[in-house]
């Protein structure tokens, strides 16, 4: 008998998948995602024809595809679906380099926000699609789910918008410093 079989009849333990693999987007402006998916990304593609591209920026074959598709009417923030995607990157430096490159793309964040658990800058590609770029703001996940649990985020679920530009230029003056402090 497989172990998954035993732990799951035991109910001791949960089988869950190890990662997102990859998300699909379907969109009548074809060639510009693909072109903002790459540059936001730094990905390759991995397969590519005028219908379904594969992208990578890692070592899975593709971790985004992008679909043409000629009947769509567009993204609507009125329409049930997923809301956004969020990725984690890993550490506030790796945030603020990631937010300077794509700035210096012409790619600028709709909003960025201090949400307690996390620091997020949020992005739109040019469908609407939204993606939440984040860095952990505890040092475990064991601070970070007290976190949920407090007053604090009971009084302010959302969080507080920070500064991006000056996030930038405090990390650029002390890196090391601000890593150290910025995590609690």
């Amino acid at each position: 008998m497989e172990e998954h079989e035993v732990s799951t009849r035991r109910g001791t333990d949960k089988i869950v998948p190890t990662h997102i693999s990859h998300f699909v987007i379907r969109t009548n402006k074809y060639r510009e995602l693909i072109h903002w998916y790459k540059t936001v990304f730094h990905a390759e593609e991995s397969f590519s024809n005028d219908q379904l591209t594969f992208l990578y920026y890692d070592n899975e074959h593709h971790r985004i595809a992008i679909l043409a598709s000629n009947n769509i009417n567009g993204v609507s923030s009125e329409a049930a679906g997923i809301d956004h995607i969020a990725l984690a990157y890993g550490s506030i430096g790796e945030l603020l380099s990631t937010y300077e490159r794509l700035k210096e793309n012409n790619i600028h964040p709709y909003a960025t926000m201090n949400h307690g658990a996390t620091t997020s800058f949020y992005y739109a590609d040019p469908d609407g699609g939204q993606l939440e770029f984040q860095t952990e703001n505890f040092v475990n996940s064991r601070h970070a789910l007290e976190y949920f649990f407090s007053d604090d985020f009971k009084k302010n679920p959302v969080g507080v918008e920070v500064d991006a530009e000056r996030m930038l230029a405090e990390w650029k003056k002390a890196p090391e410093s601000f890593e150290s402090e910025f995590r609690q």
